[in-house]
């Protein structure tokens, strides 16, 4: 299995300029414009290693890196155009495994990465991802990547089982269409929501008795969607 990297920046052209050269070098890149997709993200694929930039809209990249030593303790790299000694020195402090600032040559990035991956392989994250989901009926095993209804199996494809997990893992909680976008299938996807609406209408076919009038995958008119409870 190769190698997965979580980048999370705002600049839409550096997520698309270092995805190339991080997926050229081999690895698997997964990308987010700002850590609270971030976060659901890495709960959902369990990175290897996250790239991660400081100046983020809404949480910054220090808070945010609080919040992945807390629900995962995966490595962080921060990439970053701040220059200042201080935020360097309180984001190792907090627990970052490495700084390096923007610009910045791609080989020297590839370096500093293999560096923490070696040093912190030996002792791969556990994350909630890898627990089986139950709601109510349903049952999802990330690791198996199967789906259960009624104990019987249910076959999706892999970006169905996806956008299921995404909103099993928030399960009674309604996401939007573009939280949807962002943790499904990418921060690039954002603003497209018939993506969206395709794969929500497959789901449906599969998972409810009359898809017209749904009862598990339920639209939140103007708000989002949400994956609700169904008894047993």
């Amino acid at each position: 299995m190769s190698i997965r990297i979580l980048l999370v920046d705002d600049d839409k052209l550096f997520r698309r300029s270092l995805s190339f050269h991080l997926e050229q070098a081999g690895y698997q890149v997964y990308t987010s414009a700002n850590a609270e997709d971030a976060l659901a993200l890495a709960q959902r694929e369990q990175p290897n290693l996250i790239l991660l930039d400081i100046g983020l809209p809404g949480m910054d990249g220090l808070s945010a890196l609080r919040h992945f030593e807390e629900q995962s303790g995966v490595p962080v790299i921060f990439v970053t155009a701040r220059r200042r000694e201080l935020d360097e020195a309180l984001g190792l402090e907090l627990g970052a495994d490495d700084y390096i600032t923007k610009p910045f040559d791609k080989t020297v990035l590839l370096a500093r990465i293999k560096t923490v991956l070696r040093r912190t392989q030996s002792t791969p994250p556990q994350l909630p991802r890898d627990e089986l989901i139950i709601v109510g009926d349903l049952a999802l095993d990330p690791l198996a990547h199967t789906v259960s209804l009624k104990k019987r199996p249910v076959d999706l494809s892999p970006i169905e089982f996806k956008l299921l997990h995404t909103l099993a893992l928030e399960a009674g909680r309604v996401l939007s269409t573009n939280d949807l976008l962002a943790r499904v299938w990418g921060a690039e996807f954002v603003g497209q929501p018939q993506v969206v609406y395709v794969h929500l209408r497959r789901l449906r076919k599969k998972l409810e008795e009359n898809p017209s009038q749904p009862r598990r995958i339920i639209t939140i008119r103007g708000v989002g969607y949400k994956l609700e409870l169904v008894a047993i």
